[in-house]
């Protein structure tokens, strides 16, 4: 192996000594217990002598993160509209279950469409990733998590016993336009990282706030976008006042947090200027 030889094509290279094992598939390491390398490293800038020794781990059958998205979101908006149109197995035959006296329910289905829609079109247009796939296994827990709970909050919320809010159209109206400018400002933040990836680099760099307001929020935050996300499903909280929403969006603020802290932790260890005022996902507190 030449000294300039990147970790890709040293994947490659074993790629064409043992066919199972496509790069993907692949993780190649300096220690055992050491992190995978990057494709991008190369050779003699690692910490090596003269020789190395590269430690392989089979990571499995992999998926690519477009696929994994596209099934993971597509689930959620079809199955919330099995218990919109009332279907007869979900509720019965009852002529008085077969609609809602209450406009917050279509409300919170048009924003429950629109959430996944724009995630659907995110994955297909606006997302770049910097890893490609996921183990195969992973895709049975990870639409268990956001299928099951999709079933769970839209039956309560379609349920014929569903009781609107307490304050009425003031409490709705709120939520609403928290809805939509956190979901512009989800959206906007997804632009902005995406830009950093343009012409196909790979290279970690630190995201800044650009003109748009919206993204202003990076002068706080590492991760603007689980803060968006977080109030999102805070909203919808809200504008339903449903218990099963409030604990759907419980556990996507303790499991955006873990990731932010992760995220945010590497951008220290890799930018030494990196500014030191921003939090991982709450300005100023967490």
């Amino acid at each position: 192996v030449e000294p300039n030889a990147t970790i890709r094509e040293i994947r490659l290279m074993f790629h064409k000594l043992y066919p199972r094992w496509y790069p993907a598939r692949q993780s190649i390491k300096l220690d055992p217990k050491g992190k995978s390398l990057r494709d991008e490293e190369i050779l003699q800038h690692l910490p090596v002598g003269t020789t190395a020794t590269l430690y392989f781990k089979d990571l499995g059958p992999q998926i690519g993160w477009t696929t994994v998205f596209l099934i993971e979101y597509t689930g959620p908006l079809f199955i919330y509209f099995v218990f919109y149109f009332r279907m007869t197995f979900v509720y019965g035959l009852d002529e008085r279950f077969t609609s809602s006296p209450h406009p917050v329910v279509n409300l919170a289905c048009i924003c429950h469409s629109f959430h996944y829609i724009k995630r659907l079109i995110e994955t297909m247009f606006v997302h770049r990733f910097s890893r490609g796939t996921m183990p195969l296994r992973n895709i049975v827990k990870n639409c268990l998590y956001y299928w099951g709970f999709a079933a769970w909050l839209a039956y309560y919320i379609n349920h014929p016993l569903y009781t609107p809010p307490s304050y009425g159209k003031k409490q709705i109206n709120f939520a609403v336009i928290m809805f939509l400018l956190c979901e512009a400002g989800n959206f906007s933040i997804h632009v902005a990282l995406s830009d950093l990836w343009r012409n196909g680099s790979k290279t970690c760099k630190i995201p800044y706030p650009t003109k748009n307001p919206f993204t202003w929020l990076f002068f706080f935050v590492s991760c603007p976008n689980y803060t968006y996300e977080v109030g999102t499903w805070i909203s919808f909280t809200i504008m339903t006042q449903c218990v099963p929403v409030g604990l759907f969006t419980l556990l996507c603020f303790i499991q955006m947090t873990v990731w932010a802290k992760d995220k945010h932790c590497t951008y220290l260890r890799e930018f030494k200027d990196y500014p030191s005022h921003r939090m991982p996902i709450i300005p100023f507190l967490l």
